[in-house]
């Protein structure tokens, strides 16, 4: 869950991507770290790999879901099944 109060203001990133390659690499670097802190084993993959599904589920749940409702409104539905 991104919500978090402690230490909020010191992860707010002055660097931001241009492009998608960018971004990759920016996530990767602060992963790449996360692992080297906590040390390369099984369950801090794990819980990298939670944490990156749970991104993309709140990116959805956040944004996408909201954009796609707008378009939905915007150009009508697909058919009958999502009215």
């Amino acid at each position: 869950m991104p919500y978090i109060k402690r230490f909020r203001e010191l992860f707010n990133p002055s660097i931001v991507p241009d492009s998608c390659g960018e971004l990759n690499y920016l996530i990767t670097k602060a992963i790449h770290r996360y692992i080297q802190k906590r040390g390369l084993c099984y369950s801090v993959i794990n819980e990298v790999i939670g944490v990156f599904e749970c991104c993309k589920l709140e990116l959805y749940r956040q944004i996408a879901a909201k954009y796609e409702d707008e378009k939905k409104k915007e150009n009508g539905s697909i058919s009958e099944l999502d009215k």
